[in-house]
């Protein structure tokens, strides 16, 4: 996947285009997560009672923003159903966004290592 350090740093462009794929990725794993809460917080928020209504869907996806953020919660939850989900959606996003955050920065990460080992004489 990445060059071996017995091997020169790849040049710029390459490095670039490595970078906008890593981006891609880390941002489809956060929109993918970003759109599961959503459709968690919809369709499990309602309540029992008239006097609680479920989260329509600008409520939901602002929800599911603030949880993946690291915010917290918006909106009351009046189930039981809506409160586990709630639950595990907040301990699945916090690993998740450090899960994209580490893709995002492997490149870098990588790069910084491997000029650090390759040897005075393959500049």
């Amino acid at each position: 996947m990445f060059e071996h350090k017995n091997q020169k740093v790849i040049s710029r462009p390459r490095f670039k285009r490595r970078v906008a794929k890593y981006a891609f990725v880390a941002a489809g794993v956060i929109g993918a997560s970003w759109v599961l809460g959503a459709v968690g917080y919809y369709y499990l928020s309602g309540g029992d009672k008239p006097d609680q209504p479920s989260l329509d869907w600008v409520s939901a996806f602002y929800n599911a923003a603030m949880i993946l953020g690291g915010m917290g919660p918006v909106d009351d939850l009046y189930t039981d159903t809506a409160k586990w989900f709630a639950s595990f959606y907040a301990l699945f996003s916090g690993i998740t966004f450090l899960s994209a955050t580490s893709i995002f920065f492997a490149p870098f990460i990588h790069r910084f290592l491997h000029v650090l080992h390759v040897d005075d004489n393959d500049n």
